[in-house]
This record gives C-alpha cells, structure tokens and sequence, in this order.
C-alpha cells in the first residue's frame, strides 16, 4: 500500500479543497458544520440547495462513471473528496442514500430505464431516498424480512413495517427488501424493489433519540404500491442485490468519518488541557491512545480498500466496522470524563461533545451490530466453525446481514 499521493491526485485534491473553500460562502456559509449524527435535523432547506448545487456543480457522484453522470474519479481521489469535504467542515449531506448506496447498486444491477430514470435525480439532488431493510424481528439477522409484496397486474402490493429507516420522513423513494416468495426460506424469495414514500399507504412514525432528535423512523406499507418493473435484479433474487448494496456502505465515505472523529477529538484534548484533566495520568494515557487507535483505523481502511472493485466488499470491512464502532464509544466515554460532571447536566440542551456521547452509544449496534461483526470475521475472514443455530435456520452464514 503507497499512502503518497501521484501528481494527478495532488492536483485533484487542489482542486477540491479550492471549490469548497469558494463555495462554502455566501448563501451556503451558514451550513458550514450543521447536519452531523444527532443533528441531523439542523438546517435542512439550507442543506438541501447545497445537495443541489453540488449537482449542477459536478461534485456530487464523483465516483460514479461518466456514463452515470459521475466524474469517474478513482478510488483515491474519492478518499480525497471525503477528507477535503469534511475538513472544509462542509455539511452532512442529505442524499449519501442515493449517492452512497442505491445509485452504485442501480449501475451495477438496475436495467438501463432504471438508470435513466433514477440515477439523474439523485446527482442532481431532486430526489432523495431512505433504505427499507430492518424489521422488527430482522434486524442483523436480514433474512428475516416479513414485509410482503405480491404482484398485482401491473403492479407491487406491500404490507409490513421497517424500522430504525433513517431519514425517512424526508425521503421521496425506498429501496425495500421484501418477501415475494413466502414458500421459499429465509433468503430466499426476497426482492429489491423501488417504493414512492409519497402515495397513500406509507405511514413514517420518527422515533425520538437519546439527543432527543428523530433520524430513525417506523415505516408502515399498507397495500402501498410501485411498478411492476421497479425491481432491481429479479424477481426473488434479491438478497444478492441487498448484499451488494450493504457492501457499498464499507467504502470511502469512512475515511471522511475519520476526519470528523480526529475533530471530535481534537475538541477532547483541548478542553482537556484548558480545564487541567489532561495532566491527571490516566487520563492522558487514554487520550493519547485515542490518538493512536484512531491513526491505526485510517491505516486499516486505507489497506482494505486497496484493489476493491465493483459491488462487493471483503469480509475484511467487518473488522473496521467493529474497529471504529467500539473505538468511537469509547471516545464519548472520554469526551464525558474529561468534561466532569457538569457532563450529566441538561442532556437535552447539550454540547457537541455530549451529543457525541449519546448518538455514539448506538455506533456498536446499527450498520450491523458488534456481534455480528465477530461471527462474519471468525467465519469468514478466519474460518472457524459457525456458532451453533436453531434447527429451523438454515446451515450457511450468508443469511446473516454483514451489514
């Protein structure tokens, strides 16, 4: 692995750090830093014309081909794009949905009137999307989905719930994984289909958060309808297509988290020094090694996204999901001692720092909790034996959500 940058990257890095310190002016200075994990509700009409304007501006989608719409930019200038955005404390973006997770999986799977009639919205930030995966009873364990959708004529007839479905109640469109087989197991007789969120029969309940915001939301189909021909991949073929979309969350977008996480971090150490706990050694233990585990987390992302191509990631990615998760927690632990106790103090008028402490409390449960990291890493990266399962489950870990 080369961590030095090539001429051409340099350049494009030039480039992007000029666009975004020109533009993050203006009309837009006021989203600089709005919009982050626990604040997602912060300045959305703002943050939606600057998901536009990133559009008109060919700066969203940068790793989508050419032929999507996209700048074709390599692997390395996305990393770059994501630090540079971050570090511009840019705001967080309002469709990643549909930039991060259903544009790629369209490209890769979707028929050529699916591409044409989905993929320019989503660069041009007209529509955005939600993902209606998790249930009730399927949450890690995907294959599990009881939301039904029967074929009716020319169109999909869904009833079920999904849960903890981010930014929903703004979403226009949900990439759904239901049930059109119910005679097949498990994962199979699944299908990825395209909802309109927009029509009689969707219900959004927003769940109120340790923060007191509401990203995740119940969503409720009650014979809610799409086209017949809005399924992505075939028919009963898509936990495949699920698997695929999941593995496009373990791309890039991290290494602009890390850059966040290392400002989250640095906010830490500051405070430790103004109110004198950093000199207490225990203390300044754990915040250098904060420090250091972070470092080694940049390190090992950049090493697992070396020669990734296409729609499937390693299982290697679940070792920095579990990495990150457990590392981020323990930095709001640190974020609350180092404050002391006025940390406890009116948690619904919080800090930064005590929001950060409250939303990292769920970073080892969602996106595939930190038990089901360990199963997919013993199985899969280091072939140990499955753990023991019911005898109705099927015999094969695949029907686990790597998540």
């Amino acid at each position: 692995m080369d961590l030095r940058e090539s001429p051409e990257d340099a350049a494009f890095r030039r480039q992007a750090r000029s666009w975004l310190e020109a533009n993050l002016s203006g009309e837009f200075a006021e989203a600089r830093g709005r919009g982050h994990a626990g604040n997602e509700h912060e300045g959305r009409e703002t943050r939606l014309a600057w998901e536009r304007h990133l559009g008109r501006n060919g700066w969203s989608c940068v790793g989508w081909p050419p032929s999507a719409g996209g700048r074709g930019a390599t692997l390395a200038q996305q990393v770059i794009w994501n630090e540079e955005y971050v570090r511009a404390d840019a705001p967080a973006r309002v469709g990643v949905f549909g930039e991060g997770l259903l544009g790629p999986t369209l490209i890769a799977y979707g028929t050529e009137k699916q591409k044409r009639r989905f993929l320019e919205p989503i660069r041009l930030g007209t529509e955005l999307w939600c993902q209606g995966y998790s249930e009730p009873d399927a949450g890690s364990d995907l294959a599990n989905v009881q939301t039904r959708a029967v074929l009716d004529g020319h169109r999909w007839v869904i009833t079920g719930q999904k849960v903890w479905t981010s930014y929903a109640q703004w979403a226009d469109w949900c990439f759904v994984l239901a049930r059109t087989d119910p005679d097949q197991p498990r994962h199979r007789g699944l299908s990825y289909l395209l909802v309109p969120m927009h029509q009689p029969g969707v219900e959004v309940r927003p769940i109120v958060q340790l923060t007191g915001t509401a990203e995740f939301n119940e969503v409720f189909f009650d014979e809610a309808h799409t086209d017949a021909d809005l399924v992505v991949g075939d028919v009963d073929d898509g936990w495949r297509v699920a698997l695929a979309t999941l593995a496009f969350e373990r791309g890039v977008g991290l290494l602009g988290d890390i850059v966040h996480f290392r400002r989250q971090l640095e906010e830490i150490l500051a405070l430790a020094r103004e109110n004198g706990r950093g000199a207490h050694p225990l203390v300044r233990q754990r915040l250098a090694e904060s420090w250091l585990r972070l470092f080694i987390l940049r390190l090992n992302v950049l090493r697992s996204l070396t020669g990734v191509e296409g729609p499937a990631a390693s299982p290697q990615a679940s070792i920095a999901k579990l990495y990150w998760a457990s590392w981020h927690r323990r930095m709001g632990e640190l974020a609350m001692d180092v404050i002391g106790t006025g940390a406890t103090v009116d948690l619904h008028e919080s800090t930064d720092l005590q929001q950060v402490f409250l939303f990292s409390r769920a970073d080892t449960i969602y996106g595939g909790s930190n038990e089901i990291q360990r199963n997919i890493i013993a199985e899969r990266v280091l072939g140990l034996p499955p753990e023991p399962k019911a005898a109705s489950e099927a015999p094969t870990t695949s029907a686990r959500m790597p998540a």
